[in-house]
């Protein structure tokens, strides 16, 4: 059969390890007969994986709690990289410097459904309250067309003068960088805003307990494909290129493999127990998780952990 790798941003580098582990033929290598799927936003790929329209979701860590209460029926494998991975970028003739998260007021910053809350998350972290500071943070105009992916279409929006601002993957954030009309005021990877920031979340391969519990060589085969494409991507980044023809549009082609070289500092499989307690922290203030804090060993498929380092 078929197994479905479910993402909801496909034109970016938050969940590339998960389309090269397809492309590169190291779930083929496994056994395992994967494709990928765009699903957006974010909660949407937590309720197809819940309701049986795919097998996983290379996603962000936290975002089950959509569709699995207290990551109840869902099992996180493993990482796809370490730390919260959102940008926030600016329009160029904003004033605002570098890491400042007090210069926001006013603003309209665009972010997709479920990667907001990283957004509020972090203001509300760093001391700002955005209601009182009358930010906006929501979609851009228009929305998101099917099939696009969000920080391409926050770049334009960008571009066309719609929003202020926005918060979304490196890709999008690069576009606009590169396009010469924006400036990236958070990175949060690489030390910007509050340091509790870094372990809200991050990106991640997840599936159901159902398939753990049924198919433990798919998941365990699912894993070994991750971290032998982490790998070949630490060793070579010039391989993001040769995955995205065809499937990324011209320009982001050729930024992915900066974008990945940028990266493989963070490349690793592994949970931390800091980035549990980071999470459940984040979710709970966010109103996603109720109850208290949920153990290391309920979110993550422990049996699996030896192989982050294989």
């Amino acid at each position: 059969m078929t197994y479905k790798v479910a993402l909801p941003d496909l034109v970016s580098n938050s969940y590339f390890p998960a389309i090269a582990a397809v492309y590169l033929g190291f779930f083929e290598e496994e056994g395992i007969d994967a494709e990928i799927e765009l699903i957006f936003p974010v909660p949407d790929s937590f309720s197809a994986l819940r309701d049986g329209h795919c097998d996983f979701v290379a996603g962000s860590t936290h975002a089950p709690l959509w569709a699995f209460p207290r990551w109840q029926g869902s099992k996180v494998l493993c990482a796809l990289s370490q730390g919260m991975y959102w940008f926030l970028v600016m329009r160029k003739d904003i004033d605002v410097k570098k890491g400042d998260v007090n210069g926001l007021k006013g603003l309209r910053l665009g972010a997709a459904p479920g990667v907001d809350v990283g957004l509020r998350q972090l203001l509300v972290a760093a001391g700002v309250d955005a209601n009182a500071e009358n930010i906006t943070i929501g979609l851009p105009p228009g929305g998101i067309p099917e099939g696009k992916s969000f920080g391409v279409v926050a770049a334009q929006a960008l571009i066309d003068g719609k929003i202020d601002g926005f918060w979304a993957n490196g890709m999008g954030a690069e576009v606009a960088i590169t396009s010469g009309i924006a400036k990236c005021i958070i990175d949060v990877r690489r030390g910007d805003g509050p340091p509790a920031a870094f372990n809200f979340t991050q990106p991640a391969l997840v599936t159901t307990k159902k398939l753990v519990d049924e198919k433990p060589e798919i998941a365990a085969g699912a894993v070994r494909a991750i971290v032998k494409t982490l790998n070949a991507l630490k060793k070579d980044a010039s391989l993001a290129t040769k995955v995205a023809q065809g499937l990324f549009p011209e320009k982001e082609t050729s930024l992915i493999a900066k974008l990945i070289e940028r990266d493989q500092p963070y490349y690793d499989a592994k949970i931390s127990k800091d980035l549990i307690d980071g999470m459940n922290q984040f979710a709970t203030n966010a109103g996603l998780l109720k109850g208290g804090p949920v153990a290391f060993e309920e979110i993550i498929a422990t049996q699996f952990s030896h192989l982050w380092k294989s």
